[in-house]
């Protein structure tokens, strides 16, 4: 145990250089007798439990006559102090960043520092997550709070074998960050590649949390697909544990990261396991349905309407009878995006008046659009169950990537026709199977093709089947039977 200051003035300069004197409010130094000798106290207000901290300075008051210990000796304040989340401060950084994080730091008159974990985070109660929502399940999602995050995640799996490692990223704003996996199941070249990348963020500060951590550890750049899969549940995030997958919770962040993923666990969601095999079966394939849907429908009716030719005589009432006096490509275009700023509308819209604004939209707005002959009837239609097919896909992430990939298609399909759609697709295909984040190919288990794999994707066997931790986490044990 070593000496932090040589003495209370020298801890009380120390502070004062760190924080000026009265230049910020919150930052608060006061000194108080504890058992009769003066002792430095240093905190930052809003961030401390101030009915524990009463109640232990009351306690503390009493005289400690009793013992014989010496207390010039650090040991006896520390074997004394009535509070289990106690320890020494050997280094002044990890003294103040403590203090920052919400703890509560001692500086005894001999210079030794302590510090005491009386932490109350400002934040909300856990509550189901309104992107995740189940008809069957627990109504419990993360919170802002790392601790409340983890207890959440442990409270699911009471095992020896769960770790927390607990990381600091950031210059300046030093994010609390914890690295979660189940030992023995997560494989460690990947949680060494996390390690390494977490080590090696100089930035000032990781205020987005969650998203800008994602840009680091995977060095994203332009890339529009997501790599990483979020959830605000702590029963998926167990639930990837034990497969060995790797979860990094950030503090202030409401959702955990989940690596590695490929593009298939962006289609998977908890109300599947919530069901009957058969029907989570069901609504495992009207949701891929779905994603394929939303992507292609309106390219290829697109490409049907102005060819024809390739319609077949049963299929000849495809296509506008009257096009319009507006390019048809463009109206296509110009409601798409017209409903994806409807959407972004009603996010920043008080919730009281969405509904209200959801029916002027639909119903004014579309129905004038078609009587003055901006639009046709069926673009409105083919647009509108496009967006109810993207809305079906549960990450966020991966709907809004949709959305460009179709508008992309779209305008391929336009200029060349009937190869631009089918270049488009193969050049979709081909960049998909090209990404490879943490080394794990993004289109696995179909590129590359593995069929055992691929038949758990398609299909939601009962959970009495015995069924392998996935390839892709490189589990040291794959066998999840114990």
């Amino acid at each position: 145990m070593a000496k932090l200051f040589t003495s209370l003035k020298d801890g009380e300069e120390w502070f004062q250089s760190k924080f000026g004197i009265d230049e910020t409010f919150d930052a608060t130094a006061k000194t108080v007798h504890l058992w009769g000798m003066p002792v430095l106290m240093y905190y930052i207000n809003g961030l401390i439990d101030g009915q524990t901290l009463t109640t232990l300075l009351t306690e503390m008051q009493e005289g400690f006559e009793k013992n014989d210990g010496n207390k010039d000796d650090p040991e006896w304040f520390l074997n004394y102090f009535p509070y289990y989340a106690l320890e020494d401060a050997d280094d002044k950084d990890k003294f103040l960043t403590a203090i920052l994080s919400g703890l509560v730091g001692f500086v005894l008159p001999n210079g030794y520092a302590f510090v005491a974990d009386l932490r109350s985070s400002p934040g909300r109660q856990p509550e189901e997550p309104d992107t995740e929502k189940v008809i069957r399940g627990s109504r419990d999602g993360f919170t802002e709070n790392i601790i409340i995050n983890t207890a959440l995640v442990r409270r699911r799996l009471k095992t020896e074998d769960l770790r927390f490692e607990m990381h600091q990223t950031s210059v300046n704003g030093k994010t609390d960050v914890a690295i979660t996996y189940m030992k023995g199941a997560a494989s460690e070249e990947h949680l060494s590649y996390i390690r390494g990348r977490l080590d090696d963020i100089k930035h000032d500060g990781l205020t987005m949390t969650d998203k800008s951590l994602e840009e680091f550890l995977f060095k994203q750049r332009f890339h529009p697909m997501p790599f990483v899969r979020f959830t605000e549940r702590p029963d998926i995030c167990a639930a990837h544990l034990l497969e060995g997958h790797i979860a990094i919770i950030v503090d202030t962040s409401p959702s955990a990261i989940l690596v590695p993923v490929t593009v298939f666990h962006h289609l998977q969601h908890a109300e599947e396991y919530r069901q009957s095999p058969f029907t989570g079966t069901f609504v495992r394939w009207l949701r891929l349905f779905g994603a394929l849907l939303s992507m292609f429908l309106l390219p290829f009716w697109y490409l049907l309407s102005t060819h024809q030719q390739y319609l077949p005589v049963m299929l000849s009432y495809i296509g506008p009878n009257d096009p319009g006096s507006i390019p048809l490509i463009l109206q296509l275009l110009i409601a798409d995006i017209g409903i994806e700023v409807l959407r972004m509308a009603a996010i920043h819209t008080p919730s009281p008046m969405t509904t209200a604004m959801g029916l002027v939209a639909a119903i004014v707005i579309g129905q004038v659009a078609i009587d003055v002959g901006l639009f046709t009837g069926e673009v409105i239609l083919y647009v509108a169950v496009s967006a109810i097919f993207t809305f079906a896909i549960p990450s966020f992430e991966l709907s809004l990537t949709t959305k460009i990939f179709r508008v992309f298609i779209l305008i391929l399909t336009g200029i060349l026709g009937a190869p631009g759609f089918f270049l488009g697709t193969v050049f979709l295909f081909y960049y998909l199977a090209s990404l490879k984040p943490m080394g794990v190919p993004y289109m696995w288990p179909l590129v590359p093709f593995f069929p055992q794999a691929m038949k758990r994707v398609l299909i939601r066997f009962p959970m009495t089947i015995d069924a392998p931790r996935p390839f892709i986490t490189d589990s040291p044990d794959r066998n999840r039977l114990s």
